[in-house]
């Protein structure tokens, strides 16, 4: 859902659709930041015999403001390449996959990582070997697959750590529930059309994998001026927006073999955006069904023509109705919701939370915002900011952070008492009540993660997923 199959478009284009974002200083890695962008949403982990795999045919980027003018000024792009080893075959792999260049595997994938600053392109690294997909215990075997993904970590130029592969869906939500007329945890019960309360939630992407992108970065390769120490919270080069970005050629002819041709399809001409993603839900949830393709043809800088509806999102106002007599204060709410726009367009500026900001300017841009010179925390909180944690969303994004639970809570009115304080608006108390997968009694996420790069887990088993 964080932006899964998200416009009517890109739902048809999975290779390309941009599924979540994560931007954190490193745990592990002390003045690095690391970068994730997933693609290809909801993987079936037993979809064979054509396993998944990025696009040879799509262009992805990570890109990083370091100026405040939501423009990119450091990209990192990705571009791949399948080979296939044995074109008389129709299997995935003919045997046991025990490394990562085992002539069992039948069709690996390569790519090319190219950084590009001020327009002048420098190649990182190129022939890097993704890991296959996690097929099951007689192709991939678990010790063997372990073995494999460590070897498709690979260190590149300038001490950029770099993975591309297929891991395990770290981002957790009860899609069948928010989508059910906004069945809300844990008040079902008071809804337009109650149900019985159930906690805890089901999350809809358990047992599914995505393709995930991740780089681990010099804090110093992401500055204006190659900063890696800052002064504090409040210095403005500490302060970075982060989005992410697939492209397509803009034109493709379908190559009729009846007439002699080879069947290939050929494309041509510039990269065209088809997919962007900086905020999770953003698109999801905040822009209309009728502007969605619109938004992700956009770069962050036009974003101002989606102000209106952060300023007045649609969700906002359907929960008083949808919960008569649960969200009586935000139902008065008619105020511009800018605490929302400083969440998701702008970074909240000093003053507003003690100790802490990631104002990049007033330039709307759905953007990350990641304040490097926040350290991570020993003990983080799964809602962030919300609950206390400076290191977490909406400053940057890790992996584990529940951002279905802070976003609703703050489109419920509970970021604008913040804002403005309680003399000025006092949020319904189910605003701070509301979550959603996650059990509230021990604030954990459904999902396990790896302490280290790339965080994101073993990808679930094609034998092995439960049915």
């Amino acid at each position: 859902m964080s932006s899964h199959r998200e416009a009517p478009a890109i739902a048809k284009d999975p290779v390309a659709d941009s599924t979540d974002l994560y931007a954190f200083v490193s745990p592990d890695a002390p003045g690095t930041v690391t970068l994730i962008a997933n693609y290809i949403p909801l993987e079936g982990p037993d979809g064979g015999p054509n396993f998944f795999e990025f696009g040879d045919d799509v262009l992805y980027a990570v890109y990083i403001d370091n100026d405040g003018d939501a423009t990119p000024d450091v990209t990192y792009q990705l571009r791949f390449q399948t080979q296939i080893k044995n074109p008389n075959t129709f299997l995935y792999n003919t045997g046991q996959i025990t490394s990562i260049d085992s002539a069992s595997w039948n069709r690996p994938q390569f790519y090319s990582v190219t950084r590009i600053v001020n327009g002048e392109p420098s190649t990182l690294g190129s022939g890097l070997a993704c890991p296959p997909c996690n097929v099951g215990p007689r192709s991939t075997p678990p010790i063997a697959y372990a073995s494999i993904v460590q070897s498709a970590i690979h260190s590149v130029l300038r001490g950029t750590k770099v993975f591309a592969g297929q891991r395990q869906e770290g981002f957790y939500v009860d899609l069948g529930s928010i989508f059910d007329l906004g069945a809300l945890r844990p008040f079902q019960n008071l809804h337009l059309l109650p149900l019985p309360a159930v906690n805890p939630g089901v999350n809809g992407t358990k047992h599914l994998n995505v393709h995930t992108i991740a780089l681990q970065v010099p804090i110093g390769d992401l500055t204006k001026d190659g900063s890696s120490t800052f002064s504090g919270v409040g210095d403005p080069r500490a302060t970075v927006g982060i989005w992410t970005a697939a492209y397509r050629r803009q034109a493709r002819i379908r190559n009729d073999s009846e007439e002699g041709g080879d069947g290939e399809d050929v494309e041509s001409g510039p990269w065209v955006q088809v997919s962007r993603l900086g905020n999770p839900l953003f698109n999801e949830v905040i822009v209309p069904m009728s502007k969605k393709d619109l938004w992700n043809s956009l770069p962050p800088k036009s974003d101002t023509q989606f102000l209106q509806y952060v300023q007045h999102p649609e969700l906002a106002g359907l929960l008083p109705v949808l919960y008569p007599g649960v969200f009586p204060k935000l139902a008065g709410l008619s105020a511009v919701r800018d605490d929302l726009v400083a969440i998701l367009l702008t970074g909240i500026p000093p003053g507003i939370v003690p100790g802490f900001q990631n104002f990049t300017g007033s330039t709307p841009a759905d953007m990350l915002r990641l304040n490097m010179a926040i350290a991570p925390n020993s003990k983080p909180s799964i809602l962030g900011l919300l609950g206390g944690d400076a290191a977490g969303y909406p400053n940057g994004r890790r992996v584990f952070d529940d951002v279905v639970t802070i976003e609703l809570r703050a489109i419920a009115g509970l970021t604008y008492q913040v804002v403005h304080g309680t003399g000025v608006y006092t949020a319904d108390g189910a605003a701070g009540a509301i979550y959603d997968v996650e059990d509230p009694a021990t604030n954990t996420p459904p999902v396990s993660y790896l302490p280290g790069f790339p965080y994101l887990n073993t990808p679930e088993s094609g034998f092995d997923t439960p049915s």
